[in-house]
């Protein structure tokens, strides 16, 4: 049953991280691509901001996708943690915890769920050879 747990964990995580992904790249999803989501980061401060957002947008589709796999879990939270920290320094920090004021509880929430996963192991129910 804890296999089949983790499975679980990985799927929603890995699916939210490709979700995220796939908006800033691809401007799928109600999202607005490298362009657009490049020129919000630049109007918060975040410079150069394509380059960041192609970035940030890789990073999730990549973490999202070894997620679901349960690949490289490691690398997987290390860039989850790299971009949600970017994301709480620069927009959801200074708005305090929770999250219904804009603040970095659903940030802190995909990390922690990350870095467990990573530490736990993907479980039964992966392509990971090791």
């Amino acid at each position: 049953m804890a296999d089949l747990g983790l499975l679980l964990i990985r799927l929603m995580l890995g699916f939210v991280f490709i979700y995220y992904g796939a908006q800033k790249l691809f401007g799928w999803f109600g999202g607005h691509g490298i362009a657009g989501t490049g020129g919000w980061f630049e109007s918060i401060g975040i410079k150069p901001g394509k380059p960041i957002a192609a970035f940030s947008g890789a990073a999730e589709l990549l973490s999202g996708i070894l997620f679901v796999l349960g690949l490289f879990l490691p690398v997987a939270a290390i860039l989850v943690v790299a971009v949600m920290i970017g994301s709480i320094v620069k927009v959801h920090g200074p708005k305090g915890f929770s999250v219904t004021a804009g603040g970095f509880e659903y940030n802190l929430f995909l990390i922690i769920v990350s870095i467990g996963l990573a530490l736990i192991g993907p479980g039964a129910f992966s392509v990971n050879p090791f």
